[in-house]
């Protein structure tokens, strides 16, 4: 007996140990990350190695990887419109701002784009319904991607016009997450679009649960809202395709979100988004499609660009996006996320922003759905209103909009939150523009959220009970298992 119990402690101890060197040898980790897996692996021995299996490694899987690779090689190679052509890059854009595009394009390769306007519907009922009277404009195809594509009222409108769309002899290719969107692909009406015609496919499909540690992270998902048609006009914003009410969490309801409406050049920057992805998941080549037909030609209108992120992107890239747009701003900075855990340096550089005078001021929403996040986020509070960053809470439903506006001339929005998942996680997408007109429309739009959000005070923060801020900050704790 004693034999077989220390051949199992042998066994457990390498198995552990060898655990440990992998953390330690995961390239782009944060050091506090790894000590936090370290420290989760050694106190729940064989827990902690499962959970590490399953949620410790940021890999969607070799396969895809290398797939993903080669498609985005061929797309540079092959398509000189991806690192932008003469006539498109945009040259209007202050000096004090070129160093932002220019994090963007380091990221992707795309430039920023001239000849683009822009419209921000109403609320996301609007925004839905603009979606609809494209695809029913649309005259070659039509290209959407969703991280939450629900069965209800707004869900089913897009569904209804993919269906008149293809009728009509329109090409009409959809993508939606496996697991944000398993209301939808594993409803009738996603067979019903099938059987009409429209191309669809799931991304990150789920597949045998035990399996999956095997071919890459569960919880990796494509969290990109992306909306194309034809090549010239494109959607871009926080907004699900799913009524506000959002039936799958009603209690926090209404989800308060942006779609912004796109037109010219940047559009073709999305196009190439989507493609990447249809093509990761699927046999079907778009490279004729993004060559050869329905490129933009750029007229009057402002600079615009997008930006892609995910974990075979370089993990500090979206928080890089944050930090030069903050280290940017002379005046006046406003944020509006849903989901705050930053790291230290996005941390720091918000409150450096507001120690040089800066105006920052923060809108996250007074009720999370998160309560992990809801504690996480006011545990970084404290600091930055000793900083000068005014914080604000939204009481008018869940805030989900994920916007910045800087010194009311440039802005960035997206799917992209300011905590580890989207940095690290998430397939996002987001687009960076400068054009003070329509900044200041967006501006208007976070006024708007400011008018229904209370101040949160230092007095206040201070003054939470010892359980409150043990809470929050053990919480906090987690943030680096990312």
């Amino acid at each position: 007996m004693s034999f077989w119990i220390i051949t199992g402690a042998v066994i457990h101890l390498s198995i552990l140990l060898l655990v440990i060197v992998r953390i330690l040898t995961r390239p782009h980790r944060q050091p506090a990350s790894r000590i936090a897996w370290i420290v989760v692996v050694i106190a729940l021995p064989i827990l902690g190695i499962l959970a590490y299996l399953g949620f410790g490694e940021v890999n969607i899987g070799r396969k895809r990887v290398q797939k993903l690779k080669n498609i985005i090689e061929k797309m540079h190679h092959d398509l000189p419109k991806v690192n932008g052509s003469g006539i498109h890059i945009a040259t209007g854009i202050p000096k004090r701002f070129v160093p932002v595009f220019a994090v963007g394009r380091s990221i992707n390769g795309f430039p920023p784009v001239e000849g683009n306007s822009a419209q921000l519907p109403e609320d996301s009922n609007a925004a839905i319904d603009a979606m609809v009277c494209d695809i029913d404009a649309a005259k070659d195809h039509v290209h959407l991607s969703f991280y939450i594509w629900l069965s209800d009222n707004n869900g089913l409108k897009i569904v209804e016009a993919l269906k008149r769309a293809v009728r009509r002899g329109i090409t009409c290719r959809a993508m939606a997450d496996d697991i944000g969107s398993r209301d939808m692909v594993r409803s009738p009406y996603w067979k019903e679009m099938k059987k009409a015609g429209v191309r669809l496919e799931v991304l990150l499909p789920l597949g045998t649960l035990l399996l999956r540690p095997l071919k890459g992270r569960v919880d990796l998902r494509n969290h990109r809202k992306i909306v194309i048609i034809d090549g010239t006009i494109t959607y871009c914003g926080s907004q699900n395709c799913a009524d506000p009410e959002f039936r799958v969490k009603p209690k926090f309801a209404p989800w308060v979100d942006i779609m912004m409406r796109f037109e010219g050049a940047v559009a073709m920057q999305n196009q190439y988004v989507f493609a990447s992805d249809w093509m990761l998941h699927t046999d079907e080549s778009l490279y004729d499609l993004l060559l050869h037909r329905h490129t933009p030609v750029p007229g009057e209108g402002f600079p615009a660009q997008v930006i892609a992120t995910g974990p075979t992107e370089r993990p500090t890239a979206i928080p890089e996006m944050f930090e030069s747009l903050l280290f940017t701003a002379q005046e006046k900075v406003i944020i509006t996320t849903p989901y705050f855990i930053p790291d230290e340096s996005l941390q720091n550089a918000l409150c450096t922003t507001a120690y040089r005078g800066v105006e920052t001021i923060m809108i996250f929403p007074r009720r999370n759905d998160s309560w992990i996040v809801a504690a996480a986020s006011r545990s970084y509070y404290e600091d930055l209103l000793r900083a000068g960053v005014k914080i604000f809470e939204y009481e008018g439903g869940l805030l989900h909009t994920k916007s910045i506006t800087v010194d009311g001339e440039v802005a960035l929005i997206g799917s992209a939150n300011m905590d580890r998942r989207s940095f690290e996680l998430n397939y996002e997408n987001n687009i960076l523009y400068y054009d003070p007109e329509m900044t200041a429309v967006m501006q208007k739009r976070q006024d708007h959220y400011l008018s229904s959000a209370v101040q949160v005070t230092l007095n206040e923060v201070i003054a939470w009970p010892f359980s409150h801020r043990l809470w929050n900050n053990s919480i906090a704790i987690l943030g680096p298992l990312l």
